[in-house]
């Protein structure tokens, strides 16, 4: 068995050993988990406050886009030293912060901490089919890389277009189209660690982060849309 896993790792160009990507899949999970409890925290302290209240529209877009790109800039840099998994867990914080604004909106409808339970079980149940799928599927899948970063362009100049235009129904069809490409995104991600074409848990974990809080926030969207009860 490790035998063949070694060679199928050497065949895709990688070279790394069953053994080492067993424990960058492992270290990926843990510190996966961990990101949650500062996201809840964030989404915590930003409903309280209301702190995040006032970000919207093209300042929203500014305060969101600049925050996350000086993280993960950082995250990049650090990756390799002690200061990597804090300056991750920084990040989850932020964004949860960044997620509070939602998180208040669907708060306000009669069933909001429903809807939110059913997002968060749903993108739990994503993100196992996911897994699922990566451990038996054999083929190599980093062609699937460009596609979905040409999708995720295409959905982010959606989103900039939607938000001036401001359609329900564009929001539901770039909701519907981020899930299938953020799980799609998923199982890449996933599928990478396994076959050892990522290395760094670190970097493993923010990719994966990535795609589940897309996933989870496109999830709550549309239950608002289909399913918020107003008193």
């Amino acid at each position: 068995m490790t035998h063949r896993a070694t060679t199928l790792g050497q065949s895709l160009g990688y070279g790394i050993s069953a053994e080492q990507r067993n424990k960058v899949l492992r270290n990926t999970y843990w510190l996966l988990a961990m990101t949650m409890v500062p996201t809840v925290l964030g989404a915590w302290v930003g409903v309280a406050t209301g702190i995040t209240q006032s970000l919207n529209g093209i300042l929203g877009m500014v305060v969101f886009l600049g925050g996350a790109f000086a993280f993960i800039y950082g995250i990049e840099k650090t990756k390799n030293s002690a200061a990597g998994v804090p300056v991750l867990l920084g990040f989850t914080f932020f964004m949860g912060l960044m997620l509070s604004r939602m998180i208040a909106m669907t708060l306000g409808f009669k069933n909001g901490a429903d809807l939110i339970m059913t997002a968060f079980a749903g993108t739990a149940g994503v993100f196992f089919v996911m897994a699922s799928l990566a451990s038996v599927i054999k083929r190599d899948l980093s062609g699937m890389g460009k596609w979905l970063f040409v999708g995720t362009i295409v959905l982010i100049v959606g989103g900039v277009i939607n938000m001036f235009v401001g359609s329900t129904a564009g929001m539901m069809a770039m909701s519907m189209a981020a899930i299938g490409i953020f799980s799609a995104y998923m199982l890449y991600d996933i599928k990478q660690i396994i076959d050892g074409g990522e290395t760094n848990y670190i970097t493993a974990t923010l990719a994966l982060y990535l795609d589940i809080i897309n996933v989870f926030q496109s999830l709550l969207a549309l239950l608002g849309i289909f399913g918020g009860e107003r008193d």
